[in-house]
């Protein structure tokens, strides 16, 4: 009678992806994970730098070798992610009604004036649209603006604020093209590499998983594309983005200040369920 020993790593239908950081990109780290039950390793592109993110990949690749592991590279653009800028002070306080000028530019924040990088910021809003603050925590509403460099808002939901927190607005149509100039770099990183997945930040419609396709096919490569969902317009398309793209993340935390917190469970369910339909692979991330 022959007994065959089990192997460590099992084949299993659901999948755990682990973003890897500094604190976890030794080989001694990544060994853990990797009998923890680790599949995937994700590298964020929107930190570190390409040397650090290049050795992660040696390691783990070594690591497949020795263990007889076969582990997912996956590198996740950061996309056109709005920030404020600097602030002349730790912090700022937005009281309720007050006044919020918001201008394109590079210059130190202070008490009723931030800026940001987001050059079309003033052409993009309309009057009446919401901006929202460091993930949601607060919130101004759009009352004028002059086309070109500075945008007048009123406080509505106010609090504290401070340097380089992001920026959404939900109810904006963003002109800023989805792959960015950083995006490309990293991208061209990725594809060197040969990393098996390439994440598709703040997708907004088909168009954007075919740019990124084109990219990817003239450099001969085969990368997959995830394409994340975290935009109300990705939503509004779900169907011809799950067409297109080899796989979809919910980005939970991204979707939850973009559209009301209470609905993200129910939309959940739906995009799992259009993915198992449509034969595609569904990765659910963020505050789990």
């Amino acid at each position: 009678m022959s007994i065959t020993k089990p192997s460590l790593f099992p084949t299993k239908q659901t999948k755990i992806i682990a973003t890897i950081g500094p604190a976890t990109s030794s080989s001694e780290m990544l060994e853990q994970l990797l009998l923890a039950g680790m599949n995937v390793v994700r590298i964020n592109a929107s930190h570190g730098d390409h040397e650090t993110h290049k050795q992660t990949i040696a390691n783990i690749r070594k690591l497949d070798e020795e263990l007889g592991s076969n582990t997912s590279i996956l590198v996740d653009l950061q996309g056109p992610k709005l920030r404020i800028g600097e602030l002349e002070e730790d912090e700022i306080n937005l009281e309720e009604g007050a006044e919020l000028r918001i201008k394109v530019g590079a210059e130190k924040g202070s008490a009723g004036v931030v800026y940001t990088n987001y050059e079309s910021f003033a052409k993009d809003v309309k009057p009446g649209e919401s901006v929202l603050l460091d993930d949601g925590k607060l919130k101004v509403e759009v009352i004028s603006t002059d086309s070109d460099s500075e945008v007048v808002c009123k406080v509505i939901y106010g609090g504290i604020l401070k340097p380089r927190k992001g920026i959404n607005l939900p109810d904006t149509e963003i002109s800023l093209p989805c792959i960015t100039e950083k995006d490309e770099k990293d991208l061209a990183f990725a594809l060197k590499h040969n990393v098996d997945w390439i994440g598709l930040s703040f997708v907004r419609n088909p168009n954007d998983i075919e740019q990124l396709r084109q990219r990817i096919d003239a450099e001969e490569k085969h990368a997959r594309i995830i394409a994340k969902i975290e935009k109300p317009e990705a939503v509004e398309m779900l169907d011809e983005i799950i067409e297109r793209t080899d796989a979809v993340m919910i980005a939970r935390g991204d979707l939850g200040v973009e559209i009301p917190m209470e609905e993200v469970p129910l939309l959940q369910r739906e995009i799992i369920d259009k993915c198992r339909s449509a034969s595609r692979p569904v990765i659910v991330a963020t505050q789990m």
